[in-house]
């Protein structure tokens, strides 16, 4: 089973970023889309954003 969210720790891991600055890209994130603070940032949504082909990032994830 594969998960729909990303949470800070996974953009870590795929950006190479510090927590802080994981938790600033999803925040950017939010804002383009237009989500409200309780709403999740998608797998898809974070590879749109940064331009990344999710084929690449789901091995990265656990």
């Amino acid at each position: 089973m594969s998960r729909i969210c990303i949470y800070a720790k996974d953009v870590q891991i795929i950006t190479g970023k510090s927590e802080r600055q994981a938790r600033k890209i999803i925040n950017s994130i939010k804002d383009a889309y237009a989500k409200k603070k309780h709403q999740p940032v998608t797998i898809k949504e974070f590879c749109d954003y940064m331009d990344l082909d999710i084929n690449d990032v789901n091995p990265l994830l656990k």
